[in-house]
């Protein structure tokens, strides 16, 4: 079994990004921690547990930390709605989180688990970075840290340069990218054009007709509406569901090669900028897996994959 551990500011397109980390066989998800992102840690923290129990899964769910760490707090609730579930209203689960703070649980969970733990992360970096400061040496024990996060040279979806996760928190992303973590970045883009979700792919999904496809469908219902509206998408943009898919199986990546990535944090313009250095002209040592492109076809099946 593949161990991940799940990093989350849990909203529509993350909720389905747990589903498909607990349908894939060969996984098993240690641990879930929240953290302030798309909605505020309370709020992502409920909607993670809704998910799991819509996905029968018993998985542990840990509180994080409750706003970036030298900035204020900052929600998406224009793209996912105020409740990040598309203002869906979902009750509250029968389960609670547990008492442990996200913060010891991840270092925790990495320790007991040398060599082997798939850290996912879905959300700002928040709890990452603030795990590797109190233990700097849990980045070498990561066996593979896949971060949905960030754009490689190209727009953001935030501000014209950066995206969100990474913007809401750049301090903490600046010490994740620089921690020595074996990292692979996903950028936002690589959810968009062809690799969003059309009309009549969003019909096959809910013609599936499991819970788990009905709640894939119904919380993205403001995230669509942001998608076609706002970026100007030919539909449903998923991009914590590409990148689980890349932490699922990492053969859908038809192109990546490694670079040295940096994360803008002093001036407004740019915030949060993901600055990869394509042609090498600092002549940096490497720190980042970026990936360019993926097997968009080859995604998708993974997702009605894990639906059914």
């Amino acid at each position: 079994m593949r161990k991940f551990l799940i990093d989350t500011d849990t909203a529509s397109d993350d909720a389905v990004a747990l589903i498909m980390a607990h349908s894939w066989q060969g996984v098993q998800v240690e641990a879930i921690t929240t953290v302030s992102g798309n909605v505020s840690v309370k709020q992502g923290t409920k909607n993670a547990l809704y998910t799991l129990e819509v996905c029968q899964a018993s998985t542990p769910v840990y509180l994080g930390c409750a706003k970036p760490m030298l900035r204020e707090a900052i929600y998406a609730d224009w793209f996912h709605g105020k409740d990040g579930m598309g203002d869906m209203h979902y009750p509250e689960a029968k389960t609670k989180a547990r008492t442990l703070h996200a913060i010891d649980v991840i270092i925790a969970t990495i320790r007991a688990n040398p060599g082997e733990i798939t850290l996912v992360t879905l959300g700002p970096l928040t709890n990452i970075a603030t795990a590797l400061i109190r233990d700097p040496e849990i980045a070498n024990l990561v066996k593979r840290c896949v971060i949905m996060g960030g754009a490689a040279n190209t727009l953001g979806n935030v501000s014209p340069a950066a995206e969100y996760n990474i913007w809401v928190d750049p301090e903490a992303a600046k010490i994740v990218f620089h921690s020595g973590m074996a990292m692979e970045m996903v950028g936002w883009e690589l959810s968009r054009d062809d690799a969003a979700l059309t009309p009549s792919e969003m019909d096959d999904i809910i013609n599936i007709a499991t819970p788990t496809a009905k709640l894939a469908m119904d919380c993205n219902r403001t995230a669509l509406d942001a998608s076609l509206q706002m970026q100007n998408s030919p539909g449903l943009t998923l991009a914590d569901p590409v990148a689980m898919a890349i932490a699922l199986e990492p053969e859908i990546i038809t192109s990546q090669d490694k670079y040295f990535v940096d994360v803008e944090v002093t001036s407004e313009l740019t915030r949060g900028t993901t600055v990869v250095d394509e042609l090498n002209v600092l002549n940096r040592t490497p720190n980042m897996k970026v990936v360019w492109s993926i097997d968009i076809q080859r995604w998708k099946e993974i997702l009605h994959q894990c639906l059914h």
